[in-house]
């Protein structure tokens, strides 16, 4: 009766509930249903934390009318019982696409680089696109909707994933029985944003994540102008914009790295974006923390890697192996650090795996409650629809799901998911759970089986005499049907059992043997106890879930607790100074509070590790000014000029290259952007601390520095398709001379005190006019080395360094006069033709000129051995050993003015030194430790042991994941990844789209 009262209910409810009092009605009489339905006996988490034991809720129209112990259910209510059953709010997805056809790339058999934006009346980048609205692109999936369904989802809020500004989303209830003009919760409900360019245009900036951030801070700038009405022209996009601005930001970053990013530009700019992350934010917990950023977390755990090969094994990077090891706990350590978060389907195959994903986030220690928050009520809180959705309060809407127990149980079965009042049966609520372990006799034989599954998906096991039997089970409409083999499975014959279930889950019905005959046919179910074996199990289960230890950074090498500044006394170790005390014998060096304190012979401290540095030589730390580790992106090549983007936002702390610099005995870097424009980025300055986040390595009050560059790279000599201006040498001139004016005059108006349209590229251009940033130029060929210098002195200003600098010798007296320096290579030559006059004596002759003359590497692979660099200028023009090592000591120091700071074994100065085995200029010489601020970041003795242990971990990690493929568990093959070292020339192209 219940059942039939039901179904008329639910006809009712799809003539009538949310129609439009003005829609026409051409398919029937107007009707108008005003039954509430009530489901008792429930178990109902009203939120994660308000839980009513055997309750009612009452729904009537869509929404919640109230819900308790003791509801006064109104005659015209369908009653429906749910006793034993659960009942939680449907769950809420903030990122998604769905009903959003992704934009396609248009086709194009151009390889032409396009410079320009292809609209008009919008911003000057395609890729900005707040204007674009998923409601007008937005097409219900039924079938995706029931896939959600399925996963427990009642609302998702979704946009179109392209684009750096890619508009407003859409807010929608998964609701199968009824058009948009109820399932539209909000058809702007939110502004997303990313990193990423649009698929749909090939304009070529911004070509770099560091690209991306300058876009946004200009684009910021410049909505905020317009909005003060000083803009002379039409821009929809920006217009767009600012109509957005009270909506929620949401980002994707995708990475904890980018995380980061997006909340520094954000910061900038006043906007706290709620942000996607990439599910690795554990191995920067506090950093992550101190954004103060609401995340969106992804489920897509790693499956192992197929290790059986043990060559491709090899292969296998730790932090790699390491991400399917720790992965799980991602969820757990957000909620332990109190970080705000909501969980999403994003970058799941399908949402039917996102179940059992948040199950091993549970057993890796996520809290049931905090699982539940980050699925309803938190993510209704970020969207600001705490009073439509995500809970079950009076007056929600009606999204509800019906299930056989605990949502987050392995064997819980979703019975209904209740979207706006509207019912989607996903299995039969009435149906009995038959699974277990039964027992019964057949011709005096014993049987035991097990039954496993769905519902609609049944397994079961069938054993006599410890012979497994070939089976199959259904079961519908109450009525169990076994078919299994016969003892002798030659014949192929089956018996076949009909039957069905009592009140104490025992099997009652015939048995019908392959021979026609029959007989009663009964199956004891079999009551499982928890005994000691069971807990046992599980006890071992949890043991072989084994997590590694987090390190920083989370690779190879990364240390499981920073290291810490020590109080250290060097002994009887031969001392280069650097200074005017020169090269001093059996010395002793005392550093303290990351200083070098004191200088001297037969020093003593107490509170000191005394190290015998007898037979070794200490020497300040290496300084490379010229060098591309430690990044992420190298060249922003979208424009000519990019003085707007900075190499400070994509610093890479987890590049294992500066582990092995600190190996060589660097301690410093510049960091340069490359050489693809005229006026390239500015650079980063740091110390080479690993283990610390990104902003920890930058130098404190940084001297400011900016690449510029000349020659073959910018005019595009090798470039198939080459339409971007400057293509000569001559326009590269033209190039400077035009910004550096157009720079003079915005600088003037700037202050004048009358407004002005605020650049961030003009105003680093400013400061270089203003002497507050300095050049480090790319440079090869004399004719051009004098024309920057002219360039320069006609802006009344000076070049600091020019970098490579191989024809340096051929004008080495007119660097001086202009008071430029020289950061050469020892002997490269020849490996491109503006390169042909180059020769090895070039440093030598430059340093005897008077200029000061620094050797770099622009090479990863080479700056681990700057001491040898440094020693072929003793060959190449008879340089002293101890002018020559300051080659790659304080002269770098000096043209990167942090000489006050280091560069020489000064007291006073930072305690960045290293003890060398051997004559730092010999090629025998190994770094044995290299400390930055009195901490140790290389050991040569440490180093060996972190090695050993590397290894050991792998070796374990590698048979984890071999039991987890003897498990069933699916795993992935492993693929070669080789990482490329980035150079000047190097293009982002991960970043493209």
């Amino acid at each position: 009766m219940i059942k039939k009262q039901f179904l008329i209910f639910t006809l009712l409810c799809n003539l009538s509930l949310f129609a439009q009092d003005y829609f026409p009605k051409n398919d029937g009489v107007t009707a108008k249903n005003t039954n509430y339905t009530a489901f008792t006996n429930a178990k109902i988490y009203i939120t994660p934390t308000q839980i009513i034991e055997k309750g009612t809720l009452l729904i009537k129209d869509g929404e919640i009318v109230t819900s308790g112990t003791s509801v006064n259910i109104p005659k015209n209510a369908v009653v429906i019982d749910v006793l034993g059953k659960s009942i939680y709010p449907s769950f809420i997805d903030m990122y998604s696409s769905f009903g959003v056809e992704k934009p396609k790339r248009p086709s194009s058999n151009s390889r032409t680089p396009q410079y320009d934006a292809s609209r008009t009346g919008y911003y000057w980048n395609d890729h900005v696109m707040p204007e674009n609205k998923a409601s007008e692109k937005f097409n219900y999936d039924s079938k995706s909707a029931t896939e959600l369904l399925k996963a427990g989802f009642g609302v998702v809020n979704t946009h179109i994933q392209d684009g750096i500004v890619r508009g407003s989303g859409t807010l929608v209830a998964l609701n199968n029985k009824n058009g948009n003009e109820t399932r539209i919760l909000d058809e702007s409900s939110a502004q997303y944003l990313s990193f990423r360019k649009s698929v749909t245009s090939r304009q070529s900036y911004p070509g770099s994540i560091m690209g991306s951030m300058a876009l946004l801070r200009q684009l910021y700038l410049d909505a905020d102008w317009y909005a003060k009405g000083q803009n002379k022209t039409k821009d929809l996009s920006i217009e767009a914009l600012n109509n957005n601005k009270d909506l929620v930001q949401i980002f994707d970053a995708g990475s904890r790295a980018s995380i980061l990013r997006a909340d520094k530009v954000g910061d900038e700019s006043g906007i706290q974006y709620v942000i996607l992350g990439g599910g690795d934010e554990y191995e920067r917990i506090n950093d992550i923390k101190a954004t103060n950023a609401s995340l969106i977390i992804p489920l897509n755990f790693p499956k192992a890697y197929d290790v059986e090969n043990a060559f491709l094994a090899s292969t296998l990077s730790l932090a790699d192996m390491r991400a399917w090891n720790q992965r799980p706990i991602n969820p757990k350590i957000l909620a332990e650090n109190n970080i705000t978060f909501a969980l999403t389907t994003h970058s799941l195959k399908s949402p039917k795996d996102f179940k059992s994903n948040l199950i091993k986030a549970i057993k890796h220690g996520l809290s049931k409650e905090k699982a539940l928050e980050a699925l309803t009520i938190t993510p209704a809180q970020l969207l600001g629809k705490s009073n439509m959705i995500g809970s079950l309060k009076n007056g929600s809407q009606a999204n509800f799901l019906i299930t056989s127990g605990d949502v987050f149980d392995e064997k819980t079965t979703l019975y209904e998911n209740w979207v706006q009042g509207k019912q989607t049966v996903l299995e039969n609520m009435n149906t009995e759970d038959i699974t277990g372990d039964y027992e019964f006799y057949l011709t005096s034989n014993s049987f035991k089986m097990n039954i496993s599954g769905e519902p609609n998906k049944l397994k079961a096991k069938i054993t006599s005499a410890e012979k497994t039997r070939g089976s199959k089970i259904t079961f519908k409409d109450e009525w169990i049907n076994i078919a299994f083999t016969t003892v002798d499975s030659t014949k192929q014959e089956f018996i076949r059992v009909v039957a069905n279930v009592d009140t104490n889950k025992n099997l009652n019905g015939k048995t019908i043997m392959p021979n026609g005959n029959e007989f009663p046919f009964y199956a004891k179910y079999i009551e499982k106890e928890i005994d000691s074996i069971s807990k046992s199990k599980e006890k071992k289960e949890s043991e072989e879930e084994k997590i590694f230890p987090i390190t920083f950074p989370n690779n190879s090498y990364g240390f499981e607790e920073l290291p810490k500044a020590e109080t250290l006394l060097f002994k009887n170790a031969t001392v280069w100074t650097n200074e005017s005390d020169g090269i001093l014998k059996n010395t002793d060096v005392l550093i303290k509070n990351g200083k070098i304190a004191k200088i001297g012979q037969d020093l003593s401290d107490s509170s000191a590790k005394v190290i015998d540095a007898k037979g070794k030589h200490l020497t300040a730390g290496i300084i490379d000014e010229h060098s591309h580790i430690a990044a992420v992106s190298i060249n922003e090549s979208g424009q000519n000029s990019s003085a707007e983007v900075s190499i400070e936002d994509v610093i890479d702390e987890t590049d294992v290259n500066i582990y092995r610099n600190l190996a060589g005995g660097v301690t410093s870097i510049q960091i340069l952007h490359g050489s693809a424009n005229p006026i390239g980025g500015r650079s980063a300055i740091i110390k080479l601390k690993w283990g610390e986040s990104a902003n920890n390595l930058i130098y404190k009050k940084s001297p400011k520095f900016i690449k510029f560059a000349l020659g073959e790279n910018v005019k595009q000599t090798r470039a198939q398709n080459n339409v971007r201006f400057p293509q000569t040498r001559m326009g590269v001139e033209q190039v400077y001379m035009d910004y550096f004016t157009r720079a003079k005059e915005y600088d003037a108006l700037k202050k004048s005190g009358k407004p002005y349209r605020k650049d961030i590229e003009l105003d680093v251009l400013a400061e270089i006019l203003n002497k507050e940033r300095f050049i480090s130029c790319h440079s090869y060929v004399q004719s051009e080395i004098n024309m920057l210098m002219k360039v320069a002195e006609k802006f009344n200003f000076n070049i600091n360094t020019f970098t490579h600098i191989l024809e340096g010798y051929k004008v080495a007296d007119k660097m001086k006069a202009h008071g430029v320096g020289g950061s050469t290579f020892s002997d490269w030559w020849a490996y491109k033709y503006e390169v042909n006059d180059a020769i090895p004596y070039n440093a030598a002759i430059m340093h005897d000129a008077g200029v000061t003359v620094a050797i770099n590497s622009d090479d990863a692979e080479m700056s681990r051995r700057l001491n040898q660099e440094a020693a072929k200028s003793v060959k190449y023009g008879g340089v002293s050993e101890e002018e020559a090592w300051k080659f790659v000591t304080l002269n770098p120091a000096k043209l990167l003015h942090i000489d006050s700071r280091v560069g020489s074994i000064k007291v006073g100065k930072d305690a960045d030194v290293v003890l060398w085995s051997n004559h730092p200029l010999s090629i025998y010489a190994k770094a044995e430790k290299t400390l930055i601020e009195g901490v140790t970041y290389f050991d040569l003795e440490q180093d060996k042991m972190m090695r050993s242990k590397i290894k050991k971990e792998k070796n374990e990690l590698i048979n984890m994941m071999m039991q987890a493929k003897n498990k069933g568990l699916k795993t992935q093959p492993i693929k070669k990844k080789i990482k490329e070292d980035l150079h000047c020339d190097s293009i982002d192209n991960e970043h493209q789209h």
